[in-house]
């Protein structure tokens, strides 16, 4: 199982950034997957699931409305769409998927939010 995470970057408040995650290893549509972050100092917090089809999406209450995950079983691919972006957005974004009862992590992307 491998996933890697792309998109971060710096941006100013009131912002957008896409974040992507490539899956390969396991059979990606059988799966739903997940977006954590962790801030600086801060433990691991979940941001976002969406169902194994795409037809259900959760969010976490800090990042709803603004956030919208998505996902294209044909490219195995998992995506973050953020807009408005605030300070405390900032943080490592990581992919998940847990997979036969194990949880696999990609090695996260930085995002940076300046005010």
């Amino acid at each position: 199982v491998q996933l890697v995470e792309s998109g971060g970057g710096l941006v100013q408040a009131g912002g957008s950034l896409r974040l992507s995650c490539a899956v390969s290893g396991f059979s990606f549509a059988n799966y739903a997957m997940s977006w954590y972050r962790q801030a600086p100092g801060k433990g691991r917090e979940w941001v976002a699931t969406i169902s194994s089809s795409g037809t259900n999406t959760y969010y976490a209450d800090p990042v709803k409305g603004r956030f919208t995950i998505s996902r294209d079983n044909a490219k195995n691919t998992v995506n973050l769409q953020m807009n408005s972006l605030k300070p405390e957005d900032t943080g490592v974004y990581y992919c998940k998927a847990s997979v036969r009862g194990s949880d696999n992590w990609g090695q996260g992307t930085q995002v940076t939010v300046s005010p």
